[in-house]
C-alpha cells in the first residue's frame, strides 16, 4: 500500500511543533487545553507560512518573536508576511520571547483575553 504523501507545509508544520523553542513551548503548556474556552492551534500552516498560535475563532495569528526578528532583513519579510495575512482577515500580534519568559501565566492570560474581545 502506497505511503499517504504529506503536503511540505504540513510536515513542516509537524517538525516546528515537536521542537518548540523555550517560550513557545512555556506558552503552549498553557494554552494547549482551551484555556476559558479559547481553542488554540499551535504552529498551524498557512500558504507559504506557518504560525506559531492561532485562534481560528478570532482570525487571530500570535508571533512569538526572539532577538532574530530584529535582525538583517527579517523585519522586512516579518512585515510581508504580515501584510499578508492580514489580507486574509487574520490579525498577527507579535510578543517578545523575553515577555514570555518572563511571565508565561502573565502572556497566556492577555491572549485569550485578547481573542475573546
Amino acid at each position: 500500500m502506497p505511503r499517504k504523501r504529506i503536503p511540505r507545509d504540513l510536515s513542516k508544520a509537524r517538525e516546528l511543533r515537536d521542537n518548540l523553542s523555550l517560550p513557545e513551548g512555556l506558552l503552549w503548556r498553557l494554552l494547549k487545553g482551551s484555556p476559558d474556552g479559547v481553542h488554540f492551534r499551535s504552529q498551524h500552516p498557512i500558504g507559504d507560512y506557518v504560525l506559531d498560535f492561532y485562534c481560528a475563532k478570532a482570525k487571530v495569528a500570535f508571533e512569538i518573536d526572539g532577538i532574530a526578528h530584529d535582525m538583517g532583513d527579517r523585519p522586512e519579510r516579518d512585515a510581508a508576511r504580515d501584510a499578508w495575512l492580514k489580507g486574509l482577515g487574520i490579525e498577527v500580534v507579535r510578543i517578545p520571547a523575553t515577555d514570555v519568559l518572563k511571565s508565561p501565566e502573565d502572556v497566556a492570560e492577555s491572549i485569550v483575553r485578547y481573542c475573546k474581545r
